[in-house]
């Protein structure tokens, strides 16, 4: 992203922006509610077009590529994907349609290796059990889940969670964050950006943080350069400590 912005009517969504994600690296993007952090990775996943400055995603410039041939190349999870998966429709048909990019199963045709990936991925995040649960059966942690296996699906080159861990009591949290933590450990995985209000929610393992106030960038960088005290307080606009320990973050008012 180079110097961009998004408004909309006399409303600023996010301003003067400059942030690029490497093939490698695994990027949190925190701030509180109405930073614009869901805008930015709106436009990671060409949903959304800057009002000004320019936005490439994985090499092609939004306004000057068809973003439906672009969007199969990203893998993403949200709760307002969540929301739109059919209630009735079966947990792997939920991961298996990313391959058409719908959400509910109509008269696609899937090869066996295909769902056989299905299956694999539903395993890989411990729900392989579930696959034949419709979706509206499944607890909140479960489908979050369900929702990374489809968002991997397609073996995409970006990964992008939008508050993966909302919703969640604790026990469901820390078992999200902890597959979160083993896919980013994985040199194979592609390059990841999570959006969350928590310090908490960040998985071991990313790399790099990007904090957003009002639409503005705070600091970016590597997150142990950026994740200090004066930078959280500066994001959240209260006095705030930040510690790390076991590769986890935890805050608090000081």
């Amino acid at each position: 992203m180079d110097n961009v912005s998004v408004r909309r009517g006399d409303t600023v969504l996010v301003q003067d922006v400059d942030w690029a994600v490497e093939l490698d690296e695994r990027w949190v993007v925190l701030g509180p509610n109405g930073a614009g952090k869901t805008t930015l990775l709106r436009l990671a996943a060409a949903e959304l077009h800057p009002t000004e400055g320019r936005v490439h995603v994985l090499g092609e410039q939004l306004g000057r590529v068809n973003v439906f041939e672009l969007r199969t190349r990203i893998g993403l999870t949200s709760a307002a994907l969540g929301i739109r998966v059919p209630e009735q429709e079966n947990v792997r048909d939920v991961v298996l349609s990313a391959g058409y990019g719908v959400l509910g199963r109509w008269r696609e045709r899937y090869e066996r290796l295909d769902t056989a990936r299905a299956e694999s991925l539903l395993g890989a995040l411990g729900i392989r059990h579930l696959g034949q649960r419709t979706f509206g059966t499944l607890s909140e942690g479960e489908r979050k889940r369900a929702l990374i296996a489809r968002a991997l699906m397609t073996d995409p080159e970006l990964l992008l969670f939008d508050e993966p861990a909302a919703g969640l009591d604790l026990g469901g949290r820390e078992d999200l964050v902890g597959r979160l933590s083993v896919l980013a450990a994985d040199p194979d995985a592609p390059a990841s950006v999570l959006v969350t209000h928590h310090v908490e929610e960040i998985p071991v393992g990313y790399t790099h943080g990007l904090l957003l106030r009002e639409g503005r960038v705070v600091a970016s960088g590597l997150l142990d350069d950026v994740l200090t005290d004066e930078n959280l307080s500066a994001t959240f606009g209260l006095p705030l400590g930040v510690q790390r320990r076991r590769g986890r973050y935890t805050a608090w008012l000081r």
